[in-house]
């Protein structure tokens, strides 16, 4: 059986050349359009989500439920592998339609063949790799991803990534003095990638945004346009409080 899979995988990436070397067919890769990310996000992905490739997300489960949210939004099926701590209540936050959503908590020794299922069933797979994945697997679930037109988000990593986004969190806004609530968090997110995305690409937004959830594109210090709801101020750290007696 591993013979006999290793033997299709190897097919997907099969294309037609003509005699100069130009790509005439390319079976692995019919142009299906790429699904939609929230505007905040489109400097860094401005094609899109791209279908058949992989994203990488490193430092921040809001950005990849933000990247999901949006793609579902627009309709797409989509599926969340190896999150047992992601609720309901999250994912719709960011935009998740729960109706179009898949979720396998903790697929243990399965996960690469409950992934490869799901890449032939839904639009977008969000999935938190083993840290022992095998290198051949890696390349079997990629051809089946370019083949399926699928488009794969995964969370700490992928080996030939064509995207790679990194946040980095910064301060909290929402508490003023001994009163609020955290409300909106500032960040920057850093794409790099190959090809067309070689160019390195930063901005910097608010995950989660000013309503407590979602997303929302901003600059470092700035508010958004009409200001933040209820007054927020910024979080004062704990060591600057003075301690009573």
């Amino acid at each position: 059986m591993s013979n006999t899979s290793s033997i299709v995988d190897g097919m997907l990436d099969v294309a037609v050349h003509t005699l100069d070397g130009r790509t005439a067919v390319d079976l692995g890769r019919r142009g299906a359009p790429p699904l939609p990310v929230d505007p905040a996000l489109a400097p860094l992905l401005p094609d899109g989500l791209p279908r058949g490739g992989t994203v990488a997300v490193t430092g921040s489960i809001s950005l990849l439920l933000a990247l999901v949210g949006a793609a579902s939004a627009d309709g797409a099926w989509c599926a969340l592998v190896g999150f047992p701590h992601i609720s309901a209540e999250a994912a719709t936050e960011y935009g998740v339609v729960l109706e179009r959503l898949a979720v396998v908590p903790d697929p243990g020794a399965s996960w690469p063949t409950v992934l490869g299922a799901l890449v032939d069933a839904v639009d977008v797979v969000a999935a938190r790799p083993p840290r022992a994945l095998a290198p051949g697997e890696v390349r079997r679930i990629s051809a089946r991803v370019r083949t399926r037109e699928s488009a794969l988000i995964a969370f700490g990593g992928w080996p030939g990534a064509q995207v790679c986004l990194a946040a980095r969190a910064g301060p909290w806004t929402g508490i003023g003095t001994g009163t609020g609530r955290l409300r909106a968090r500032q960040a920057s997110v850093t794409a790099r990638g190959r090809g067309a995305a070689a160019r390195e690409r930063t901005v910097h937004l608010w995950l989660p945004g000013p309503q407590g959830a979602g997303i929302a594109a901003t600059t470092p210090g700035s508010e958004p346009r009409g200001g933040w709801p209820g007054d927020l101020a910024p979080v004062i750290p704990l060591a600057d409080v003075p301690l009573a007696g």
